[in-house]
């Protein structure tokens, strides 16, 4: 088995295409219930391939040869897999709530490779 990053990405473009925030409190709401209800059961589906849970992502600050600054990307999350294949472990997030309910835009999937060996 191999092990895989998955990063949940959104944007303000993905928020706005989703009419999120043109939601009614108690239409949010439901919606809210309803995401979280349906990330749970993807996450018992898929336990034996879960390895870390993850969770969410705060603000980003950089670090370069300039410094220390703040920055914005896309990433709002994480989680960690394992599956035999990369293919597979994509399919893991086939219609997942992060983007079926939430405004979330996509889940991009790398496979964690192992440090190469230097002799």
């Amino acid at each position: 088995m191999k092990t895989f990053l998955a990063i949940y990405t959104g944007s303000a473009q993905s928020h706005a295409r989703s009419d999120w925030d043109a939601l009614d409190e108690g239409e949010r709401n439901r919606r809210i219930k309803v995401g979280f209800d349906a990330w749970v059961a993807w996450g018992e589906r898929h336990k034996d391939a879960i390895v870390a849970q993850g969770g969410p992502l705060g603000k980003t600050k950089r670090t370069d040869t300039s410094g220390v600054s703040d920055t914005v990307n896309a990433l709002t999350g994480y989680v960690i897999v394992r599956a035999p294949t990369h293919e597979a472990a994509a399919r893991l997030f086939e219609g997942h709530p992060h983007f079926m309910i939430f405004p979330g835009e996509s889940v991009e999937i790398m496979e964690c490779l192992p440090l190469p060996q230097i002799s």
